[in-house]
């Protein structure tokens, strides 16, 4: 099995309801190893909108990195995500940050996610539960990168997700 690094936002609707069916849906499809705490963001790049709760998800998987994106994304559909603009509001985001140590540079998937080493509300709760985790491009732990971002602005630790 593959260890994989999700990443989990949203900022429509009962927030914390969108990320236990998310969490639900990755137990059913990955073998869940750890859930990091939620992260109450603030929107970047589209500041226009309303925060988000963040976490990130390690776990493994037997999925071929590209059968996993497709099921992510039928996942997100199945929540009800609806298509918006770029870095827009969402009902849920499911990215896949890390898929072991490869680097997959497709159309329509690039792993590392490669936006991951400049957001902090990813890392934080990405070090939560893979500090220790090297990306294979930067070359550095989790835990490294997410300090190398220096104190962050905009993102607040909440705690666990409380059960429904």
């Amino acid at each position: 099995m593959v260890p994989v690094l999700f990443a989990l936002g949203t900022n429509l609707g009962d927030r914390e309801a969108n990320l236990r069916r998310a969490i639900a849906w990755l137990r059913r499809e990955t073998a869940v190893d750890a859930v990091s705490a939620v992260y109450e963001t603030a929107p970047m790049y589209d500041t226009d909108q309303g925060a988000f709760l963040n976490m990130c998800v390690a776990a493994r998987t037997d999925l071929a990195a590209e059968a996993l994106l497709a099921r992510l994304k039928a996942a997100e559909a199945e929540i009800g995500r609806v298509p918006s603009r770029p870095n827009g509001p969402r009902l849920i985001d499911l990215d896949l940050l890390l898929y072991g140590d490869r680097v997959i540079d497709l159309p329509e998937l690039a792993v590392p996610h490669p936006r991951m080493a400049e957001r902090g509300f990813v890392l934080a709760p990405a070090a939560d539960v893979a500090a220790g985790w090297i990306h294979p491009v930067e070359g550095r732990s989790v835990a490294e990168l997410l300090q190398r971002l220096g104190p962050l602005s905009g993102v607040t630790r909440r705690g666990d997700l409380r059960p429904d």
